[in-house]
């Protein structure tokens, strides 16, 4: 029974060890100077669970890749919106 248990366990923990990144698109409109998008990038690679963050000040756009069962696109808003540049997520 116990050798089930440990299989089983360790079945779960790969399964979580695989899920796929997933990737936002945040429109920051108050992003107007060459330090902006490097302000909103680090914002967002200190929240847990960020990959990578690419900013873009001419787009006025971040890039998020991030383990959504860590962290939500929500939270990613959060972290700019601290930051000083609010952000909504692009449809």
């Amino acid at each position: 029974m116990k050798k089930f248990t440990l299989l089983f366990l360790m079945m779960l923990t790969s399964l979580v060890a695989f899920a796929k990144p997933q990737t936002v698109t945040l429109n920051v409109p108050t992003m107007n100077c060459a330090m902006c998008p490097l302000t909103v990038e680090r914002a967002l690679k200190n929240v847990e669970g960020v990959i990578d963050a690419d900013a873009s000040l001419d787009a006025k756009q971040a890039i998020v890749t991030f383990d959504d069962a860590k962290v939500s696109a929500e939270r990613l808003v959060e972290a700019t919106t601290n930051a000083g540049y609010p952000s909504t997520i692009k449809n």
